[in-house]
């Protein structure tokens, strides 16, 4: 077993390079199935999801061939089933999306229902609903997806929810269906157009990603593409937010401010100074944080996965902010683990309410998933004392080199072995 070590109260100071974006990376590779052919896909984020997913690729038969840790080339020519391998997919809320991508290339998936962080109930139902308005037949028995369809048709689908993953699921399928296919109440995540210009450059007709309302002409011929990913949202945000923590002065590089607009306007409410470059952005502490009121929504709304950070920042406020979660049922299941540091939070249902506290306190602490884990970090860099996170798995997952690049602004951080 693994552990952070982090002595805290040093404010980080420096530039930070931001990586390609995982929430774009775990669709656009199982969307190479699609083509028939080979893609390179460049900017890869080096975390696990990624890993995962071209070896999920490669156990379907496509030849895989690294060029180095951001670069890809996969060859989907060769795959020889549509049965993905359970032990893989399990492990992994974006497998899904091979059953899209799947359908399109071969009119039949079957995929097992995927795994990935839990924070409450993540049904699939709108992915089912797209599918089957497309003409493909779905059975979910005995814990797995299976979908099948002689020829998929375009149609008009109104998603009930605003999905993203339903979104991209049904936009995989759509590529190939005869006709016009349109999603209305799409998402419009920044991830969602960059999967749609990957569809594109491959030879789909998509537009509209980014809007509400997706049209999507179907079409036969793909061929293989040379693309590369976006740079990571949420990453970028947490970034931002540990600077602000650690009461530092980072230059965050390699994102695309507009992306970033709900995050930065929060941080300037609380009153950080937030700068805004072409590619980059400048976070620093100039007074106390002040606190605030958040929710949690869809693009271009506050990121779900950014609520566990900024409500740690929240929680060495001045004052007493209220957070409401709007997107998943229970994302608040690591405020026990916060509350070890010292923090002073009472959750009741989708809100929480945070009582700014003075300081925080080093102390062994969990991550209980993905950007729960982000949050222990960037508490234990503020916290006075020493802290030690467990659970890196699930920091492992979704930031490349989280610790390294902490060190390079300054951190006292390091990763260590220990006996279980």
């Amino acid at each position: 077993m693994e552990k952070l070590l982090i002595k805290g109260g040093t404010p980080l100071t420096g530039e930070v390079c931001i990586s390609g974006a995982k929430n774009a990376a775990v669709a656009i590779i199982p969307a190479c199935i699609i083509a028939n052919g080979v893609c390179r896909l460049e900017n890869l984020p080096d975390i696990k999801d990624v890993t995962l997913m071209i070896d999920i690729l490669s156990q379907l038969g496509a030849g895989v061939n690294y060029i180095d840790n951001h670069t890809v080339i996969i060859d989907t020519s060769t795959i020889k089933t549509t049965v993905a391998p359970y032990e893989m997919v399990c492990k992994m809320r974006g497998s899904s999306y091979l059953i899209g991508a799947l359908l399109a290339r071969f009119g039949k998936a079957s995929v097992a229902m995927p795994g990935g962080c839990y924070f409450g109930s993540r049904p699939i139902d709108q992915h089912i609903k797209g599918f089957e308005a497309l003409g493909a037949k779905v059975d979910t028995s005995h814990g797995v997806v299976t979908a099948e369809a002689e020829s998929l048709k375009g149609a008009h689908i109104y998603m009930d929810v605003v999905s993203v993953g339903a979104t991209i699921n049904v936009m995989l399928a759509a590529t190939v269906s005869e006709g016009i296919t349109i999603i209305d109440n799409a998402a419009k995540e920044p991830h969602i157009v960059d999967v749609a210009n990957f569809l594109n450059t491959m030879g789909a007709n998509i537009k509209g990603a980014g809007t509400d309302v997706i049209r999507i002409n179907g079409v036969k011929n793909f061929t293989g593409c040379t693309y590369s990913v976006i740079q990571d949202q949420i990453e970028a945000g947490t970034f931002m937010v540990a600077a602000a923590a650690t009461k530092g002065d980072v230059l965050v590089k390699n994102v695309i401010p507009k992306h970033m607009e709900a995050i930065s306007a929060k941080l300037m409410e609380m009153g950080v100074c937030v700068e805004e470059f072409d590619d980059s952005i400048r976070v620093k502490w100039e007074k106390p944080i002040k606190s605030i009121n958040l929710k949690t929504l869809p693009y271009p709304g506050f990121p779900t996965d950014m609520q566990p950070q900024i409500v740690t920042l929240l929680s060495m406020a001045e004052g007493t902010s209220v957070v409401t979660e709007s997107v998943w049922d229970n994302r608040f299941q690591y405020i026990d683990e916060l509350k070890r540091l010292g923090a002073s939070v009472q959750v009741s249902g989708k809100m929480a309410v945070v009582q700014g506290v003075e300081k925080l306190t080093g102390s062994p602490v969990k991550a209980t998933d993905l950007r729960a884990g982000a949050a222990m970090v960037i508490a234990g860099l503020a916290a006075e004392g020493c802290t030690e996170v467990e659970g890196l798995n699930h920091i492992d997952r979704g930031y490349e080199n989280f610790e390294q690049k902490l060190v390079s602004l300054g951190a006292d951080i390091k990763r260590v072995s220990v006996l279980e």
